[in-house]
């Protein structure tokens, strides 16, 4: 017969002492009842004390095969009555084994077995002539009374197992869920850590990349031209200052603890950067030989994250075209509506084919991760980002901001 898991048990030296102990007990029981000689035919005591110790033995197993000791029980019952030894009574002899058959999941088979023993004992104790009223009005109440109990006591401690299973396994998943959300903020933290290291400084270096070219040429020998070499040298330590001046607003951002709006939704990162800064972003990369133009506005009251964003991603998308394109114009425009801010910026310059910068995505973009980073910010506002080689020349970059997204 196939067992289900019980309540859980006491391990090793502790289970088998209380199934030893039970098994006396029950031994005990019978063998008291069996000395009393109520009754009783021919057969010798023996055999009576065989059926106690059976009875008995049957708790040392009672964990592993609780069905089979129940169904055993009361066949053994059974057979003890048919032949004839004295009175034991009902209910003691099989409670043990009905508790376990309950505790082990078993209840409807503990029931079905207690009321065929009851019915089996009743009808043939009446048909023997025994004192109907004390035997149904007395003696049923009380076996009735005492096998339930047992079979309740035991389908208790099943559920009350059953539960403290369900709760360790709640525990253990919330648990796991907390470790991975620790992980996945972590992992956030790091992809936001390394988008704002990447921006604020990237740009900056770009632009000192361009100008020390530059004055690397005009310092060449037999063709010196101090002059632009000085000017040159001036536009490196003015971009090189506004680099540092970013890079340590952003590590300011980062060690600062959060002022209540969260991480998540721009507190740190509108410190860093923003729409407002839009006229030194543009200068610097028109004084590194691009012509950029701007049209329209953002406006107040833009969200943090959404302001933040915007300025991001325009300049990453000029940064890409000062490293990757041979480009002369660009131009940034802004359009906002009551429901988002849309930002363009195009530029008439070539794209560098064999780029995979749209997270796989072939001829699609200007080097490096500029663009996959563009998307992770876009992303983080619940925005869309377009981007491509335009229609006759050119490269355009198109986002889509929400402003309910980032309030």
């Amino acid at each position: 017969m196939s067992e289900r898991p019980g309540p859980q048990e006491p391990s090793g030296r502790q289970a088998v002492v209380v199934d030893a102990l039970l098994g006396f007990a029950v031994f005990a029981v019978v063998a008291i009842a069996i000395g009393a000689g109520i009754g009783g035919g021919d057969l010798p005591p023996i055999v009576a004390y065989g059926f106690a110790t059976a009875l008995g033995l049957l708790m040392l197993v009672r964990r592993r095969w609780p069905l089979t000791v129940l169904v055993v029980t009361a066949v053994l019952l059974v057979a003890y009555y048919v032949a004839d030894l004295p009175v034991i009574g009902l209910a003691v002899p099989v409670s043990a084994a009905l508790y376990s058959a309950a505790a082990f999941d078993r209840t409807r088979w503990a029931v079905g077995v207690a009321a065929a023993l009851v019915g089996v004992s009743t009808t043939a104790r009446l048909s023997e002539g025994q004192d109907p009223a004390f035997l149904l009005g007395y003696e049923l109440v009380t076996t009735v009374a005492v096998m339930g109990a047992a079979i309740a006591l035991g389908d208790g401690a099943r559920q009350r197992a059953e539960g403290a299973r369900q709760r360790a396994l709640i525990a253990a998943l919330d648990a796991q869920a907390r470790e991975a959300e620790s992980a996945e903020l972590l992992a956030r933290e790091r992809a936001r850590i390394a988008r704002d290291l990447h921006d604020a400084v990237g740009h900056h270096l770009s632009v000192v990349s361009l100008h020390t070219s530059v004055a690397a040429e005009a310092l060449e020998e037999g063709e010196t031209d101090l002059p632009v070499a000085r000017a040159e040298l001036e536009h490196v330590s003015q971009a090189a200052s506004e680099g540092l001046r970013d890079l340590r607003a952003t590590v300011r951002a980062l060690r600062e603890p959060e002022d209540g709006t969260g991480a998540g939704d721009g507190g740190g990162a509108g410190r860093v950067a923003g729409l407002a800064h839009l006229d030194g972003l543009t200068a610097s990369v028109r004084a590194a030989g691009l012509d950029v133009e701007v049209v329209g506005e953002g406006g107040k009251g833009l969200p943090g994250l959404v302001d933040a964003t915007a300025y991001r991603v325009v300049q990453e998308a000029l940064t890409n075209t000062l490293r990757h394109a041979r480009a002369r114009r660009a131009q940034v425009v802004l359009v906002r509506t009551e429901e988002a801010l849309i930002v363009t910026v195009a530029d008439d310059g070539s794209v560098v084919p064999g780029n995979t910068a749209d997270g796989g995505a072939p001829d699609t973009g200007r080097g490096g991760t500029g663009l996959a980073g563009m998307r992770e910010r876009v992303r983080m506002v619940e925005g869309t980002l377009e981007a491509g080689p335009v229609p006759g020349g050119g490269f355009r970059v198109r986002v889509r901001l929400p402003i309910g997204g980032g309030a």
